[in-house]
């Protein structure tokens, strides 16, 4: 199996893999909001939308397409102008409905958790700051004159997915527990709502100075 990078490639790649999955990102903060505000199942159909914008993102590294777009200051302004706006929208839902609880069995409706699956593709696909991440990200792992160079990049996105998932999936659960005792204390839950606004503001401007660089 040529596209399996080697032992000490791979162990490195996992480490570094677990320490960006800890980190904050857009894509965290909207499985713990969602979590918390529509239940579990929300939560991790979130986790499977970013995932497979992670999956798509990974293809177009693998066959080179991330190098074209970020190469396209067109394309960039596009892309960049569309994920800002969007996280801007989800900051602003946040204000203007806020975080509603109801009973444990009402919550995870099928309307709730396939919003939640098309927040999750659409926050990953239109964030630039991923695309940059992984062009640059994965090919430190493989060398560019590997005949199997593609394969490997393939190989190690998938990787990724399978070291962060256990931490996310810790993470929404966790949030999902917090539901009860959020529900006793409305007042915090605001502030969390206006939290997870002011997060998602910042990644929105922040997302508007990323450069292609």
């Amino acid at each position: 199996m040529d596209f399996i990078p080697s032992l000490p490639t791979l162990l490195a790649f996992s480490a570094a893999s677990f320490l960006l999955a800890a980190t904050p990102g857009p894509d965290m903060t909207l499985s713990i909001s969602r979590a918390l505000r529509d239940g579990r199942a929300a939560g991790l159909a979130v986790l499977v939308g970013t995932n497979i914008g992670i999956t798509f993102h990974t293809m177009l590294v693998a066959f080179g397409v991330s190098a074209l777009i970020v190469a396209s200051p067109l394309a960039f302004l596009i892309l960049k102008s569309g994920g800002a706006a969007y996280l801007a929208w989800l900051a602003f839902q946040a204000i203007r409905t806020g975080s509603k609880f109801v009973a444990k069995a009402e919550t995870g409706t099928k309307g709730s958790v396939k919003a939640a699956f098309l927040n999750g593709i659409w926050v990953n696909l239109l964030n630039p700051k991923v695309i940059i991440f992984f062009m640059t990200f994965l090919p430190q792992f493989v060398t560019a004159s590997d005949p199997d160079v593609t394969g490997k990049l393939l190989f190690l996105g998938g990787w990724f997915m399978l070291v962060s998932l256990p931490i996310t999936i810790a993470i929404v659960l966790a949030a999902d527990k917090l539901a009860g005792w959020l529900q006793a204390n409305p007042k915090v839950l605001r502030g969390i709502d206006y939290t997870f606004a002011g997060v998602f503001s910042i990644f929105a401007v922040k997302i508007l100075f990323t450069q292609a660089k």
